[in-house]
């Protein structure tokens, strides 16, 4: 393989040293979407477009907030107001100009999914609306589209406690609870992975239902979501 990304002296260098020409050329040549730009999303968006995915599908429908400066990469003070799909896109093609960014500024529902998650190779599930989540998961495995889900990242401090595996294995967990739940109610498999805390949410909830959150722990979640990806499309995890 030639051309100055596979040069070592590319942005690349790097990862051609771990995964190799091959590994490398499946990553540029991989589309991956990922629905929720926020805590979670941010780092796994980010980390693909640095690993070397070619094609990512930004899926989001807000906007950034003061208040989500604390955790969330495209969120700064000279961001807030503006749409988190298009300063996720304009960071990401200063990454890597080479990879090609799609932003789609929608909030994924039963009624847009399918064509959302239309020729993707991966998807990154990291939004928290349940109804939505389970729209995903009935599309991904319709479809047979290899998936990844986030489950609670808020209320936690430890990031020793994250982990992740199958979601039929998920405990303590609040959210993924209610999840297997829904699962089970819609004949889903729970037979897909899952990044999860197994810490009791610490702190309080308040009644619009805004948590505490911190970014090392959400970063961890997104960081994971993303290096499972990368190992995957790279044919080199043993939970597939």
């Amino acid at each position: 393989m030639q051309g100055p990304l596979f040069g070592m002296d590319s942005q690349f260098s790097r990862t051609l040293l771990l995964l190799g020409e091959k590994g490398l050329s499946r990553l540029f040549q991989s589309r991956v979407a990922i629905v929720g730009c926020g805590a979670v999303g941010s780092y796994v968006a980010e980390a693909l477009v640095r690993g070397g995915v070619g094609f990512v599908r930004l899926i989001d429908f807000d906007v950034v907030a003061t208040s989500n400066i604390n955790r969330q990469l495209f969120a700064l003070h000279s961001t807030i107001g503006q749409k988190k799909v298009e300063v996720a896109s304009q960071r990401l093609k200063d990454i890597n100009p080479n990879c090609q960014i799609e932003s789609v500024d929608a909030l994924l529902d039963e009624n847009n999914v399918e064509s959302l998650l239309a020729d993707v190779d991966f998807v990154a599930d990291a939004i928290d609306d349940r109804q939505a989540k389970i729209a995903l998961y009935k599309e991904c495995q319709h479809k047979n589209i290899p998936f990844i889900s986030s489950m609670g990242a808020a209320r936690r401090t430890d990031i020793s406690q994250i982990r992740i595996d199958k979601m039929v294995n998920t405990k303590v967990c609040p959210l993924a609870a209610d999840l297997r739940r829904m699962c089970k109610k819609n004949n889903l498999s729970m037979d897909f992975p899952v990044v999860y805390s197994v810490q009791n949410p610490v702190g309080q909830q308040k009644e619009n239902r805004q948590m505490g959150s911190l970014p090392t722990v959400t970063g961890v979640f997104g960081l994971t979501i993303a290096n499972y990806i990368l190992l995957t499309l790279t044919k080199d995890n043993s939970l597939t």
